[in-house]
């Protein structure tokens, strides 16, 4: 299986870094992903983030929060930011046949 992190091109600083982006992954919610990216956006300088990705921190700090709700625009800008990139993968899915 491929690694759900790897996949979407992000490069985790440290081990507890990955981890913590890989549960996000693997729970699917795209607010909790937000808000994860939010978190190592604040861990790593929320201020140089922003201002590299071209946004305010109160943007940042809203957009990138368990309520928020980023546009695809201000993701790829933060990832960009913070040195990660998405990328689509196909989805290994189990289907389970009922008798």
């Amino acid at each position: 299986m491929q690694d759900p992190i790897l996949s979407f091109g992000l490069e985790p600083r440290s081990e507890a870094e990955r981890a913590y982006l890989e549960a996000a992954f693997e729970d699917g919610d795209p607010a909790l992903i937000a808000a994860v990216i939010g978190d190592i956006a604040r861990a790593r300088g929320m201020t140089q983030i922003a201002k590299d990705a071209g946004l305010t921190r109160d943007t940042m700090y809203k957009a990138f929060r368990r309520e928020g709700n980023p546009t695809l625009e201000t993701l790829t800008s933060v990832l960009k930011a913070l040195g990660l990139k998405l990328a689509a993968v196909q989805s290994s899915v189990i289907y389970a046949v009922l008798a």
